[in-house]
């Protein structure tokens, strides 16, 4: 079972985690409207692409926006939680000799303290935005099922590798627990509203190069908003 899991099914996973993304973003340029205002869009594309260039880097650094600014506490939260998300699997020490083994390649990898601190203040991330979608009206009303599934999802893969790494009570189920739940994580981003993992940046772009061309194509012809 841990031989299949960490050989063919990494490519099972990975190859509908890309495969996934890629087919999530051809749908969604596709199902752009690319006649609508192709005029101005054709005469003003600069200023599109730094209007996509600028709405991507504010949303992508905490405080960058007014929203961000608006609510201090659930963005910091939300930044740490995707920071850990991102980096701490990457630069695992523990990930990087199974792709030292399988692929004969190596990344730079993370102190084990500084992973596992990460790992910590991922889990309690997702416990703060859980305690939050319960205890505030307005969160909760938007709020089903299906968004907290997503919340253990993202999460599982990271409490499951703590109790591993801790060797909390049986070590191999944790470990076992951990690798299914890192591949349930792969298979569910392009299946399921985690592909905001892409979809952010394009329907970031998308806003900022609309609000960007119209914009700059106000002030070339010497009107301004």
């Amino acid at each position: 079972m841990y031989e299949f899991l960490t050989g063919p099914m990494v490519w099972i996973s990975f190859g509908i985690f890309f495969i996934g993304l890629i087919v999530r973003g051809v749908r969604y340029i596709r199902g752009l409207d690319w006649k609508l205002d192709r005029v101005t869009y054709g005469e003003n594309i600069s200023y599109g692409v730094r209007g996509a260039v600028r709405s991507i880097l504010f949303w992508l650094f905490p405080y960058g926006t007014r929203s961000w600014r608006k609510n201090p506490w659930f963005t910091l939260w939300v930044f740490l939680m995707h920071f850990g998300i991102l980096i701490t699997p990457i630069f695992l020490l523990g990930h990087n000799i199974l792709l030292k083994e399988k692929l004969g390649i190596s990344l730079w990898t993370l102190p084990e303290a500084v992973a596992d601190t990460m790992t910590v203040v991922v889990i309690v991330s997702v416990v703060f935005l859980i305690l939050r979608r319960i205890a505030l009206p307005e969160v909760r009303i938007i709020t089903n099922w299906y968004d907290y599934v997503l919340l253990l999802i993202a999460v599982s893969p990271f409490l499951t590798g703590f109790l591993a790494y801790h060797r909390v009570a049986d070590y191999y189920f944790w470990l076992m627990a951990h690798i299914i739940s890192g591949h349930v994580l792969l298979i569910a981003v392009p299946l399921t509203k985690l592909s905001h993992f892409l979809l952010f940046f394009m329907t970031r772009a998308q806003l900022g190069m609309d609000y960007g061309i119209k914009r700059g194509g106000m002030k070339s012809k010497g009107m301004a908003w």
